[in-house]
């Protein structure tokens, strides 16, 4: 299966109708953004990401996997960036609603899995919700919502422990991962902003930007630039290093889901 059979809108309508009709068949949607990443990289960071990071996985794949993918939803749900100018956002009510309502869709044809393969972090729990709402509402297909960067391995040992608990935005990691996929799009400036050390109240102990207790920070009130992280150490080398990590990460992760009848499912009907 060439990566263009991968592609759920190449297929033709009896091809699309084969596919959802077989054991396991899984349909893989990625998530994206549309929104400011600083002066050196582009709006669309994260759908690219996710576009790009899929595109290796599959190409990986045996032919025999029943696995498919849909267009990359690019433009998602990004208010924290809303006072950076090129950032665009949708509600969460209509998000929600085009998940449920695509999901509804793919289900009725009969595919047993859908994965939200997201790679933007300011719409991880907007996919969860969307994700159990329509698994209540077709009980009969299996709704997973992923995180890009969630459970990769050894990423502590590429990027400082500073950079992985503060750098939240188009820092280090990011501005290397686009080194690597698309250098053409990377801007010169090699920005460090919105730092702990740079804030003008510290969060009181145990309270965080992010994690266990965590605040819903705007952008603004972090950053002049719209970095929240450290870009300076950047490289094309680190990238590639992070690309491999992500791609082996979800290779395996895929694999096993693919080689399982897990997550077991409900035939009843809707509710």
């Amino acid at each position: 299966m060439s990566r263009h059979q991968r592609h759920f809108e190449r297929l033709h309508q009896p091809q699309a109708q084969m596919a959802a009709q077989q054991s396991g068949s899984t349909l893989i949607w990625p998530f994206g953004a549309i929104e400011q990443h600083g002066p050196q990289l582009p709006l669309v960071t994260d759908a690219l990401f996710a576009d790009q990071v899929l595109n290796a996985v599959l190409d990986r794949l045996p032919m025999e996997c029943p696995v498919w993918r849909l267009p990359t939803q690019t433009i998602g749900f990004s208010p924290e960036h809303g006072d950076f100018p090129g950032t665009l956002s949708l509600p969460a009510e209509l998000l929600i609603q085009m998940i449920g309502s695509v999901g509804s869709q793919v289900a009725s044809m009969g595919f047993r899995r859908l994965v939200l393969f997201n790679a933007h972090g300011g719409q991880i729990a907007l996919l969860q919700v969307a994700a159990r709402q329509l698994r209540r509402h077709v009980p009969s297909m299996a709704v997973l919502p992923c995180f890009l960067w969630s459970g990769v391995q050894g990423l502590s040992s590429l990027v400082s422990d500073e950079e992985l608990n503060h750098g939240l935005h188009a820092g280090q990691a990011e501005t290397s991962l686009m080194l690597h996929l698309a250098p053409d799009l990377v801007g010169s400036a090699r920005p460090r902003d919105g730092m702990p050390d740079a804030m003008a109240t510290s969060p009181p102990p145990g309270w965080s930007l992010e994690g266990a207790a965590p605040t819903a920070w705007l952008t603004s009130d972090l950053s002049e630039t719209g970095v929240i992280g450290d870009s300076r150490a950047s490289s094309d080398t680190l990238g590639k290093a992070l690309a491999e990590r992500l791609i082996e990460h979800w290779y395996d992760l895929l694999t096993a889901l693919l080689s399982s009848d897990w997550p077991g499912t409900s035939r009843g009907p809707a509710s």
